[in-house]
């Protein structure tokens, strides 16, 4: 039998003796740990009390949950039952227990308490709860033990709906002041968020009976964590759960890592999986727990439509049916896009349903890619339904080049993120800035994928990324120019801040360097710029000081000098596809037509009516009020009729009703207003963020004044900006509509009542007309 000045080194010598890298070795190790460490404390507990009755030695904390570490502390209670034996006894019999322990330099957590303290302790410290739920049996009396140990996991479950608040918050505590495992280069692998602790959270809450024991990858996660935890034990030879740069390499090298990135690619990953699975069973707790709040009348589950078949219930997102599940390949994509514009999660089987939908074809469709860039576009909810996507797989089958990025460290001191958590990052940055550029949707694009070159062997991740990103965009049908142009946006991503930073400003070949990079094209400038200002602020304070944003802004003006000496150009309006004749001779009559054609992933509406100012806003307003939502759409006038096309989606999945459609521009062109108002009011209206942009791009047509309107898209956008140019007495000639991840990029031609370009005072009227219209909703 192991005395206890050597319990500590045969402890280590166990571990370092044992096998690091055999699948399943590091829980047959932590069992003989455990074995060993029994046998000690039994024969010193027989030596200190002897058979004495009512009194036994117990194990909380790793030891008695079985995943004790080489040099894990031993928590130990002994156990009175309050009668049998006196308290100087009592503290005569703990000392003869301790004293052995502390002389052997192993750290020891000890107490003596009665079966009833325990109980006390265990109802006012929710700490202490939580640790005796694990208490096991040593030596002495086992029925002592397993008493406590089921009183005290009674109490926890009579009082869990009650102490539930208070337990969340004291995790989400510990959670803020130790950080995200997951994206600590130097991780404490116990209190971070994702850490050992949090596993034990998982189990006291299932424990309460607030919700199933969570199931599939939290398992293996734990075990990897503790298999690092204890190499550092045996590396380091002290019981340390921080894992400190200096012991990287050789952590790695015992447990059979390539390199010290592998091994916190590991230790992430494995957090992140914890990480997830406990918000998702804290919320099936609080469910439980307002489940079980008396109500009168019959339990209904209040589900409130989201549109697509899809409902919130409960603070997350649901299929209302199954019936798409296996059909639809955008479905999962639509599902998220409408959880992450509202910042509430995908439930964890509605993701495990959409998991079971088929691949989008190759390469994607529009509609596809535009659900991808409207779901970059989200906002502040996109981080956890995108970590969703990737545990059941989803994102990877997508994107599969994610794999090699998720949850690898960057070791540079002015990152402070993995390389997947930065691109997620640098997409959130890149909002503010897509209504500084034209194209919004390949901002995003270029943001997520800037540094998907980061994998292990690159040498020039920009290089790499671009190699990597033209493969992706091809597989998601981008046309050629748009994806050369996201290409070298990845490829160049960092030539901006690199020439500000370390090349003369004052000499013009600096500038003339930039504006041959970007083709001597103002608009592809100006991606770039949004990127590197995107990638620059997502990676942590110390890669956008003011000094680095100062000489980025001083580049900046003299390449737009450079640049835009003349306005870039406005493409003209396209010609109108489908004037239908017959229609024509209708609207001649007196009577509006409206045709609509099935597209992929929508509809096409083509409307014929007769000119007439604020019939823009009216048939967004009315299109709006059906429950369609439009994507785009092309205006034209041809002798006084206007051909109008708008591609709209039906969040509800009817398609729009042609005389529906007709009946109401009818009712509106003969001042009835109504059927616009009181159909508008029920659907509810959405007041939009402030950003929007509104300006005149001179000399790009003749005989109209042509105004662009950039503004995040939120429902009635289109009506409320048709009313601001209609109340403004101006007349739309054409007009292009369209919505690129989230934001809309409006130009339309106007004139004046007389048909002739807008006067300077009237220009400046209606460009304060539309910003407050876009951004006070």
């Amino acid at each position: 039998m192991t005395s206890a000045d050597t319990l500590r080194s045969v402890r280590l010598d166990l571990a370092g003796t044992r096998e690091f890298t055999t699948p399943g070795a590091g829980r047959v190790r932590r069992e003989a740990i455990a074995t060993v460490t029994h046998e000690h404390l039994r024969a010193l507990h027989a030596n200190a009390v002897g058979e004495r009755p009512g009194i036994a030695l117990a194990a909380v904390g790793s030891l008695g949950r079985g995943t004790s570490g080489p040099l894990s502390d031993l928590d130990l209670v002994l156990v009175h039952d309050g009668r049998s034996t006196r308290e100087a006894e009592l503290t005569r019999l703990a000392d003869r227990l301790w004293y052995p322990l502390w002389d052997s330099g192993i750290a020891l957590d000890h107490s003596v308490r009665s079966a009833a303290e325990c109980r006390s302790v265990a109802r006012e410290d929710l700490t202490a709860a939580v640790g005796l739920l694990d208490l096991s049996f040593v030596a002495g009396d086992p029925d002592l033990v397993a008493g406590v140990r089921s009183t005290v996991a009674h109490d926890w479950r009579a009082g869990a709906r009650v102490r539930l608040p208070q337990f969340v918050e004291s995790v989400r505590a510990r959670h803020h002041r130790h950080g995200e495992l997951g994206q600590q280069v130097e991780p404490d692998l116990k209190e971070a968020l994702g850490g050992l602790r949090d596993v034990t959270v998982l189990d006291a809450l299932t424990r309460a009976w607030l919700t199933d024991r969570p199931h599939g990858e939290v398992g293996p996660a734990l075990d990897r964590l503790l298999d690092v935890r204890d190499a550092l034990h045996v590396v380091t030879g002290r019981g340390r759960d921080r894992l400190v740069r200096d012991e990287h390499d050789a952590v790695a090298a015992l447990l059979g890592h390539a390199d010290a990135d592998d091994l916190l690619t590991v230790v992430s990953s494995s957090a992140r999986t914890i990480a997830w699975t406990l918000e998702g069973t804290m919320r099936r707790a609080g469910q439980s727990q307002r489940a079980r709040t008396l109500r009168v009348g019959p339990r209904r589950p209040a589900m409130r439509p989201l549109g697509y078949g899809l409902f919130e219930h409960d603070g997350e997102v649901v299929l209302g049916s199954t019936r798409l599940v296996g059909v639809d390949p955008d479905l999962p994509l639509r599902a998220a896009v409408v959880a992450a514009g509202r910042g509430i999660p995908l439930s964890p089987q509605t993701l495990t349903n959409l998991a079971a939908c088929p691949d989008p074809t190759l390469p994607w469709a529009t509609r596809t890619r535009d659900l991808l860039t409207d779901l970059l576009a989200a906002g502040p909810g996109l981080g956890q339904v995108w970590e969703g996507l990737v545990q059941v797989g989803l994102l990877e089958r997508w994107l599969p080049e994610w794999s090699a990025v998720r949850s690898r460290p960057q070791r540079s001191p002015v990152h402070r993120h993995t390389v997947d958590r930065h691109l997620l990052e640098t997409v959130d940055r890149a909002l503010p800035l897509t209504r500084d550029v034209d194209r919004p949707d390949l901002l995003l694009l270029a943001a997520l994928l800037h540094d998907i070159g980061k994998v292990a062997g690159s040498r020039d991740h920009s290089r790499t990324g671009a190699q990597i990103a033209d493969g992706v965009l091809r597989r998601w049908g981008l046309p050629d120019e748009d994806r050369q142009l996201v290409v070298l946006l990845v490829r160049e991503h960092l030539a901006l801040v690199e020439a500000a930073t370390r090349r003369d400003l004052a000499d013009p070949a600096t500038v003339e360097g930039i504006c041959s990079l970007v083709g001597h094209d103002a608009r592809t400038f100006e991606l770039l710029r949004a990127l590197t200002i995107a990638d620059a602020r997502a990676a942590g304070p110390a890669a956008w000081t003011d000094w680095r944003s100062g000489l980025v802004d001083t580049l900046t003006a003299g390449v737009r000098g450079r640049l835009t000496g003349a306005a870039p150009p406005v493409p003209p309006p396209s010609p109108v596809i489908g004037i239908d004749a017959a229609a024509v001779r209708e609207v001649v009559a007196g009577r509006p037509h409206v045709r609509v054609e099935a597209e992929p992933g929508g509809w096409t509406v083509v409307v014929h009516c007769r000119d007439r100012v604020g019939l823009f806003a009216d048939t967004a307003g009315l299109l709006a009020a059906h429950g369609m939502t439009v994507r785009r759409a092309r205006l034209a006038t041809v002798d006084g009729v206007a051909v109008d096309e708008w591609f709209v989606e039906s969040p509800g999945g009817d398609p729009p009703e042609p005389s529906r459609i007709t009946a109401g521009l009818v009712r509106l062109e003969s001042g009835d207003r109504t059927v616009l108002r009181s159909a508008l009011a029920r659907r509810g209206r959405t007041p939009a963020p402030g950003g929007t942009q509104a300006f005149v791009v001179p000399s790009a047509a003749s005989g109209a004044t042509v105004v662009e309107v950039r503004a995040r898209d939120r429902p009635g956008l289109l009506h409320d900006l048709g009313r601001a140019l209609a109340d403004e007495g101006v007349s739309t000639r054409s007009a292009h509509v369209s919505t690129f991840a989230g934001r809309t990029l409006d130009t339309f031609y106007v004139t004046d009542a007389q048909g002739r370009e807008l006067r300077p005072a009237a220009v400046a009227r209606l460009l304060a007309a539309v910003i407050d219209a876009c951004d006070a909703g």
